[in-house]
């Protein structure tokens, strides 16, 4: 006898191969929370409008909430024989209350219901990613006011440029991980739309309150129309695009981390907590966290691809392939966290070497342009002074020397604009310093920007 919730029009037991490969509650389980209490605010709403009684709808309220302990408290554990989370919540409320238990389901579909759960969870999870990006906002802004004035060479090209701080270096890192709050935030505004009274496709017949659920549930909003309310999977997508995002710029971050820690950099070191050794090379300490984000921010890219690909053929409704939804978003959220409880106290417990940062910077003449700079200011065109500049960068090239120590006579050999004050303005702490426009290295340009990171993060619209 087919015991299913869906059955009636089939009169045989479902092969329990198929049932084994329609089943989802191995991974939809994790959603018991948000099931059950839309399902209690379902009831409330049934009750009210009299679509149930009102006896029968308290008696149910109290049923879930009996359930929801005993998940809670260990003493009801999931069934891997249920086909999934909300069958296996109703399943359970009729087996202790009976008839009232079938009651449940009356106006909506397992369709609305999962669109709402994973709606529901999905605006959880967002709470809790937010306020991680915004601790790692503030250990940067933490690290960029003790470092202020630690020159370091800014890269194009992986080419030393031109000089900056690290402070300037770690507030770039702040901008984007603001962007990635913003992207966070609006998804979830999107997001948080109440679809509950969708039904299968078409709504209902019965005069239910969505309004009244939406309100109970903490929702901006209802979704519009039926068929899109239950089909509509561009809230994933979209959170798996601002995931992917998010980690791409704990990728590039975590590169050049591995870059800074390597010998042939050798700007920073990991705390011995965050590193790791070699099996055969005692001298080894590997970034193995950093590396292991790189790879994960691939996963995460699959992660968005596959949803992307599962949606772009199905018609509207609900079709199954929809099912494949949560293992995708799930996992990229789950990598996405680990990361981050990972790379932020890696990063607070970092150890700068500022000296070699300097050193670095004292090389491969990054302030040539602050040469060229120079001479603009005393009345030459800019194209004019890069070129002039240009070739005293080759003339210390040939001589084994850098542009700090030419005698005057070697640089007025190249132009009589040069004077005794092009020493001065050919420092690392000048270049650093006269870059003061908003936005810049300069000192008081990165205090200004740290104050509006800081200001960002104390931001709590969720």
């Amino acid at each position: 006898m087919n015991n299913k919730m869906w059955a009636g029009r089939s009169s045989k037991e479902l092969d329990s191969r198929v049932n084994d490969f329609n089943s989802s509650i191995s991974f939809d389980s994790r959603m018991y929370r948000q099931d059950i209490k839309g399902s209690i605010a379902h009831a409330e709403m049934l009750g009210d409008t009299g679509v149930i009684d009102k006896a029968e709808s308290l008696k149910i309220i109290d049923g879930l909430k009996g359930i929801l302990d005993d998940i809670e408290s260990g003493r009801l554990p999931f069934n891997p024989e249920a086909e999934d989370i909300h069958m296996f919540v109703e399943s359970e409320l009729t087996k202790r209350l009976g008839d009232a238990g079938k009651r449940l389901h009356t106006a909506r579909s397992r369709n609305d219901q999962v669109a709402l759960d994973i709606r529901m969870y999905l605006k959880d999870e967002i709470r809790e990613v937010i306020p991680m990006i915004k601790e790692l906002i503030g250990v940067l802004c933490d690290i960029a006011d003790s470092n202020l004035d630690t020159v370091m060479p800014g890269y194009t090209h992986l080419q030393r440029a031109q000089p900056i701080t690290f402070a300037h270096h770690m507030m770039a890192y702040a901008q984007m991980l603001i962007r990635d709050i913003g992207r966070f935030e609006d998804t979830y505004k999107r997001m948080d739309k109440m679809p509950l009274g969708s039904g299968a496709l078409a709504s209902t017949t019965y005069p239910i309150d969505r309004r009244q659920v939406c309100s109970i549930l903490g929702f901006d909003d209802i979704t519009e129309n039926s068929l899109d309310g239950v089909s509509d999977r561009d809230f994933c997508i979209e959170l798996a695009s601002a995931i992917s995002i998010l980690m791409m710029h704990l990728s590039r971050f975590s590169e050049e981390i591995i870059l800074w820690s390597s010998w042939e950099f050798k700007f920073i070191e990991l705390d011995d907590a965050y590193a790791t050794g070699s099996s055969i090379m005692p001298q080894k300490k590997n970034p193995d966290v950093t590396e292991l984000i790189r790879g994960k921010t691939g996963r995460v890219y699959g992660d968005l691809n596959t949803l992307l690909v599962m949606m772009k053929g199905t018609p509207l409704a609900y079709n199954k392939d929809m099912q494949e939804d949560k293992e995708a978003v799930f996992d990229a959220i789950d990598t996405v966290k680990l990361c981050l409880k990972t790379f932020i106290p890696m990063l607070s417990t970092m150890e700068l070497y500022k000296d070699n940062m300097k050193n670095a910077a004292a090389k491969g003449f990054i302030n040539a342009t602050d040469c060229a700079d120079y001479l603009v200011k005393k009345g030459l065109p800019f194209r004019d002074a890069y070129k002039i500049t240009g070739t005293l960068v080759a003339y210390c090239i040939k001589n084994g020397t850098v542009l700090e120590k030419l005698g005057i006579d070697e640089f007025r050999s190249m132009s009589d604009k040069f004077d005794e004050d092009v020493y001065e303005a050919i420092k690392l702490e000048t270049c650093v310093n006269m870059r003061n426009v908003e936005g810049g290295p300069a000192p008081e340009s990165v205090k200004k920007q740290i104050k509006s990171a800081r200001e960002r993060i104390k931001d709590t619209n969720l």
